[in-house]
């Protein structure tokens, strides 16, 4: 692991989202039944899924911090006719950032997405997922051509932790 015991200890955030891209006709079954699958809520189980995914990235990422996560927000909404659109912010007051673990939650998310419906379709893709942004820490990162959503404003679910 890096040495972060010189850093500055600074709130951080990151931010991280990825798509999920159904067939049409999928698409259409989802919006029907309130994206709802024969194994439950799609949204509210992938949002707990992401949750946990970010408070245990250290044990996945071999070489991550474990970190104090101070606060996870996760969205999901329809981005298009075909797509849901994962958004993850997670935060921390530490040495180092937080762009794993919000990665991971959004990443982790999709994939229960396409769990809860990969009984309708296994033409479900998944991606890009992408760093949206960060802030604390050396420099602040901020993609201006992100389609992410803000997760505390909008969206069909959001959860806090």
């Amino acid at each position: 692991m890096v040495d972060v015991s010189d850093k500055a200890v600074t709130a951080r955030e990151a931010v991280a989202e990825c798509l999920v891209r159904f067939p049409d006709g999928v698409a259409a079954q989802l919006r029907e039944s309130g994206l709802r699958s024969a194994k439950g809520g799609i949204v509210d189980t992938a949002i707990v899924a992401g949750t946990m995914a970010v408070k245990r990235t250290h044990e996945l990422i071999p070489f991550c911090h474990p970190l104090p996560i101070d606060g996870v927000k996760l969205a999901i909404d329809w981005h298009g006719a075909s797509e849901l659109l994962v958004v993850c912010s997670v935060k921390t007051v530490h040495r180092t950032g937080v762009e794993m673990e919000a990665l991971t939650g959004a990443t982790v998310a999709a994939l229960t997405i396409y769990d809860m419906c990969k009984a309708l379709s296994h033409d479900i893709v998944l991606g890009p997922a992408s760093l949206a942004g960060k802030r604390g820490g050396k420099r602040d990162f901020n993609r201006h051509d992100s389609t992410r959503n803000d997760p505390g404003r909008s969206g069909q679910a959001a959860g806090e932790d």
